[in-house]
């Protein structure tokens, strides 16, 4: 059963706490993503039968210690428990580019593996692998950026309308007039390269506005030492950053100025800041992103009938016109750099408690 292209991700308004963001600070782990999960582990850990699958799912991600990776791969794993028919998640999570994660690919590929999840480093030069990973019967899924290799599943934000919304709403904020810290994120990562495409395409019809642009490497402490040295050498009228917005906000304070209105995701420490009067906007980008590639990488092993490519529609979220699903999404115990939602409606079937445990099949 095909599913639907377009889907709006689930605003979780549970009583629980939100997924974690920052689940582990190593730089290299090859035997799962370690995790800081919070919340009661032996009650989320999930059912034992679900340890009692086939299948086996590989992951490779290319930016450890990262919150938001760390929370797709926990979705990854979450996914699997509760789906029951995986008997292993084995994760390669390492820092590196394109050549690291093509030897990864093959040793995910050399260890049997029936499916394989990748947040890719490159939109092409991972293809000879995924490719030949296909050709062996194994289902590739490309979550959060798309790769180009035929036949490989893709389950992603919307990246292009990510920059596009975000960059409008700090527009309209600003008249159409005035000068924007631009704070991207990897250069020549795709994802990084869809937002700007989407931001351009605001800039494009916006010739009052002008941007200075920098690179964070999606890394909160970057990014706010960023934040810092361009605040103190400039004024801005409004900042766009790729997601690492808490840090941005936090460093007005650091150099005395007063907050002028800056978009970032919906990280916990963001919507706080938000819901505490900060000027800004949310802008959608649920971590897991994983859990649903997982879902869709099952399903075809079960062998149902999947869209080739799956997009999630980013909202944007503000006090002044989306404060209920702001504070819906507020979970301020957790971890500031955890993405909010737990959940997409249609896809992922595990619990939070599990979600949060980050915890697969056998483990």
């Amino acid at each position: 059963m095909k599913r639907n292209r377009w889907l709006t991700i689930a605003a979780l308004t549970l009583s629980v706490a939100t997924v974690p963001a920052a689940c582990g600070g190593s730089d290299d782990s090859t035997d799962g993503a370690s995790a800081d999960a919070g919340g009661d582990e032996s009650a989320a850990a999930g059912d034992e039968s679900a340890a009692g699958g086939d299948f086996v799912i590989g992951v490779s991600n290319t930016l450890a210690g990262n919150g938001w990776r760390e929370q797709m791969i926990c979705a990854v794993k979450a996914e699997a428990l509760a789906r029951g028919n995986v008997s292993s998640v084995i994760t390669i999570s390492k820092n590196g580019g394109p050549t690291e994660q093509l030897q990864d690919l093959q040793n995910l590929v050399s260890q049997g593996v029936d499916a394989i999840i990748v947040n890719p480093s490159d939109r092409e030069a991972l293809n000879p692998v995924i490719e030949e990973a296909i050709g062996q019967g194994i289902v590739v899924v490309a979550v959060d950026q798309a790769v180009t290799a035929e036949g490989a599943y893709l389950a992603a934000n919307d990246q292009v309308a990510y920059g596009r919304l975000g960059m409008q709403w700090l527009v309209d904020q600003l008249g159409g007039e005035g000068s924007v810290l631009y704070m991207r994120g990897i250069d020549g990562v795709p994802a990084d390269t869809d937002r700007d495409t989407g931001v351009q395409e605001v800039l494009a019809e916006n010739p009052g506005i002008t941007v200075k642009e920098v690179f964070s490497g999606w890394d909160f402490t970057k990014g706010g030492e960023l934040a810092v040295q361009e605040l103190t050498a400039s004024d801005y009228d409004g900042v766009w950053t790729s997601g690492i917005d808490y840090t941005v906000v936090n460093a007005f304070d650091t150099v005395g100025k007063e907050p002028v209105p800056v978009v970032g995701a919906d990280t916990n420490g963001f919507i706080a800041q938000l819901l505490a009067g900060k000027p800004g906007a949310a802008v959608t980008n649920p971590a897991v992103i994983g859990g649903v590639g997982a879902s869709i990488a099952l399903d075809v092993l079960e062998g149902k009938e999947v869209e080739q490519e799956t997009l999630l529609t980013p909202e944007v979220w503000d006090v002044e016109s989306t404060n209920d699903k702001l504070e819906a999404n507020s979970f301020p115990e957790r971890d500031e750099t955890g993405s909010a939602a737990a959940t997409v409606d249609g896809y992922t079937n595990y619990t939070p408690e599990q979600l949060f445990a980050c915890a697969g099949p056998g483990e």
